[in-house]
């Protein structure tokens, strides 16, 4: 039986092509600027013996006298005509090597705002009819209860898809409004009870005494933990514990959340909140085989980097990984 190789996928495709064109770019800008020190030690040759006599050449020698100003200005204008070339080159290298990069961020930022302004009305249709449901029920009614989170659920959907259509036009360093830290945490938490005792995590937070405020919108904030801690609790054992934290360190507030999960593998923790990075699956040391398409923890960084914050993995080991969250601190609104 004859193996087949897999088809390359559209960005593999994608990527091989760009490579070609840098490296055949990069050979004929070498090969110019052999030509063109070539071309010029030649026009030196040239001016001190006629051409005549160098494709003739006579009996008697030749003597090529060459006066050391000449070979300074020669030498100069060489350079200078080589890092020239060579910066006008590598432009040109570069603006075709990232091409491709920038289409494929161009095309991403368009399907996430078609996909986010086609879901707004589906949602709000939903959410409108959940509404309809919350209110035809009895307050002593036993399902109340599982329809406010359904409510919950549904606005914190919507508010989720808005933070993501305007995250497409809002700049790096985008101010926003203090927030309290503490009630978006606890607020994503809840938000994943329910999958957290599906797989029999225990989802803990420790108590801040401060009042830690960000400027960041609370949507915003909201996601990036729910993102953490569905992570967290993907890669837990069952029977474990996720904990999530946060404080004050300096003018910084520091929101981790620690699982109890093998640790990060099959990749470097540096590039876990790259776009498209994925570790090995979390089996055989705790975790499930569900793996994700390595976009929320990239998203996650995008968000916190639009408002001066950082993510980064602070810790990991065979004892659990904690993933940090670094945002700037900010005061209370005055009224």
């Amino acid at each position: 039986m004859i193996a087949r190789k897999a088809p390359l996928d559209a960005d593999a495709v994608l990527v091989r092509a760009a490579a070609w064109r840098v490296a055949l770019t990069i050979t004929g800008a070498v090969s110019l600027l052999v030509v063109v020190v070539l071309v010029a030690a030649f026009s030196v040759v040239l001016t001190q013996i006629p051409l005549g006599d160098l494709l003739h050449p006579g009996a008697r020698e030749t003597v090529v006298d060459i006066d050391g100003l000449d070979i300074l200005m020669a030498g100069t204008l060489i350079g200078v005509a080589a890092i020239a070339s060579a910066g006008l080159l590598g432009w040109l290298v570069t603006r075709r090597a990232v091409r491709p990069l920038v289409d494929a961020l161009r095309r991403q930022r368009e399907f996430v705002a078609d996909a986010s302004h086609e879901l707004r009305t589906p949602l709000a249709v939903l959410d409108a009819r959940i509404q309809v449901l919350q209110r035809s029920l009895a307050s002593a009614d036993p399902h109340a209860a599982v329809v406010a989170d359904l409510r919950a659920d549904s606005r914190a959907l919507i508010e989720v898809v808005a933070d993501l259509l305007e995250s497409i036009e809002v700049p790096k360093e985008a101010v926003s409004d203090p927030v309290p830290v503490v009630p978006a945490v606890e607020s994503a938490v809840a938000s994943m009870g329910l999958l957290a005792r599906q797989r029999e995590v225990t989802l803990v937070i420790r108590p801040s005494g401060d009042d830690l405020r960000v400027s960041m919108p609370a949507s915003s904030l909201r996601r990036c933990v729910v993102a953490l801690v569905d992570n967290a609790v993907k890669h837990s054992p069952a029977a474990g514990t996720v904990t999530i934290s946060s404080r004050r360190d300096g003018r910084h507030v520091l929101i981790e959340v620690t699982d109890e999960g093998p640790g990060i593998r099959g990749i470097s923790p540096d590039r876990v909140f790259d776009r498209f990075a994925r570790s090995a699956p979390a089996v055989g040391g705790g975790g499930s085989s569900r793996r994700g398409f390595g976009i929320g923890l990239a998203l996650v960084q995008d968000a916190v980097t639009r408002y001066g914050g950082s993510a980064m993995v602070s810790a990991t080991s065979d004892a659990g990984t904690t993933m940090r969250l670094r945002l700037p601190t900010s005061a209370a609104p005055k009224h």
